[in-house]
């Protein structure tokens, strides 16, 4: 029976210096990468966040570019005029900082093997002994809907970006809509992905609200809390988009 821990701990099961995020779109990553980098700076650390996402045009790291320098956070990622760029034009100064930058390294790799392909690119300068791969999951985003169709997308992930996966962290969420009882339905389907693929879930991901109605005893891993910090350009418009062909905000 495995012991539950606090919530506090998900900073001690990521302590891998390097910690690179990748997963379908809707998983979380940017939010994750950005709630985990203040986390860490909070506790002194010095963190550097890498936005590899190629694959969304609204749900970047590099969205937050100003929230992060208010705190000491470095972030890779276009800038000036080149700001919506996407890849090669990054990817030198993610080669020397995978080589040779110091403190907290969080990546955050844009969804689905497309994305990861952007990680391929880098995997030559990736030390795995100091790294941890995760991938996020949403069992209410399209294609991840199932086990079967989670390990088929972490085998893939695992191919295009030419590293092996090292971990899960669970993040099922209707926005807000979720609710505890969803938390812990997408814990208990992650962990029978990571039962057929022999990998850990390190984690578990709830909103601040949602987590409020958990119970530390009901988890069997560390709980990060997140606060919402990406906004996508069209929310809070006179007249909100709630349903597109990308985007479902409640």
């Amino acid at each position: 029976m495995t012991t539950p821990v606090r919530r506090s701990d998900v900073y001690d099961a990521l302590a891998a210096p390097v910690v690179i995020l990748v997963g379908h779109f809707g998983s979380g990553k940017s939010e994750i990468a950005l709630n985990l980098g203040l986390g860490f700076r909070a506790r002194g650390e010095k963190v550097s966040i890498v936005d590899l996402d190629v694959v969304k045009p609204y749900f970047r790291c590099r969205q937050a570019r100003e929230e992060l320098q208010a705190n000491g956070i470095r972030l890779v990622a276009p800038e000036g005029e080149n700001a919506h760029a996407d890849l090669p034009i990054v990817l030198p100064a993610v080669r020397h900082l995978l080589q040779h930058g110091g403190g907290k390294v969080l990546m955050d790799v844009g969804g689905d093997p497309v994305g990861a392909r952007a990680l391929g690119s880098v995997s030559d300068a990736v030390v795995m002994d100091r790294t941890e791969h995760l991938v996020v999951l949403n069992f209410f985003r399209p294609y991840t809907e199932t086990v079967g169709e989670a390990v088929e997308m972490v085998r893939a992930i695992e191919a295009a970006a030419r590293l092996p996966v090292t971990g899960l962290l669970s993040n099922t969420h209707l926005m807000s809509e979720t609710t505890p009882e969803i938390v812990l339905d997408g814990l208990t389907m992650a962990e029978e992905t990571a039962g057929r693929l022999r990998l850990p879930v390190l984690a578990a991901v709830a909103d601040e609200t949602t987590a409020r109605g958990l119970a530390e005893d009901a988890l069997p891993c560390p709980l990060l809390v997140l606060k919402r910090i990406i906004r996508p350009p069209f929310e809070g418009s006179r007249q909100q988009r709630k349903v597109g062909p990308l985007f479902v905000l409640n």
